[in-house]
């Protein structure tokens, strides 16, 4: 699995969709499936989670697993990359479209704080000190937003990924972060 798929016009056209959002999401947080299995999850028709599993594949966000079990009528599907960025340049070349990237993302981000909340109270009493819902108010510059967005990056760099943990070392965590500016007039 490559690291990072960096989104250009072309490529957000792929992705400029709740649904398809909300699957690559899937996929990467539980790992191969197969459109029954993810229509099943976002309760959706088999035939519209294989359609835009097709769109996925079609614009490299997804790739066919070899590894999960061949059936001749399933098609098993796995992320192809760990992580999707927004960078300006996309958001100016095509705001339509990135618009609805971000509108689909933030709905994600969403739906998993309030699974968090839902699950909050089975968690292990160990986490109860490190896991977090808060928000700071800043006055910055953009060039220190920049900088921030920057330090954020590295400093989530500096812990271990998901896929690759030693197994049974660690839980799987979900950092969240959006700088979020609102210049006054």
């Amino acid at each position: 699995m490559d690291a990072t798929a960096k989104l250009n016009p072309t490529l957000l056209r792929g992705l400029a969709h709740p649904l398809r959002v909300r699957m690559l999401g899937l996929l990467r947080e539980f790992g191969p499936a197969n459109a029954t299995m993810l229509a099943q999850r976002l309760g959706q028709s088999t035939g519209m989670t294989s359609y835009h599993l097709r769109q996925l594949a079609q614009y490299g966000f997804v790739v066919e697993d070899p590894d999960s079990p061949r059936d001749a009528r399933e098609r098993w599907w796995k992320a192809a990359h760990r992580t999707t960025i927004l960078d300006s340049d996309a958001i100016e070349e095509a705001p339509g479209e990135s618009e609805a990237y971000m509108r689909a993302v933030a709905a994600q981000y969403a739906e998993r704080v309030d699974r968090w909340l839902n699950e909050r109270a089975s968690l292990p009493p160990q986490w109860h000190g490190a896991a977090t819902l808060s928000d700071f108010r800043l006055r910055l510059t953009p060039e220190e937003g920049r900088r921030l967005h920057d330090e954020l990056f590295a400093l989530a760099a500096r812990y271990r990924r998901d896929d690759e943990s030693e197994p049974g070392d660690g839980d799987k965590v979900v950092l969240q972060f959006q700088i979020m500016p609102f210049p006054q007039p």
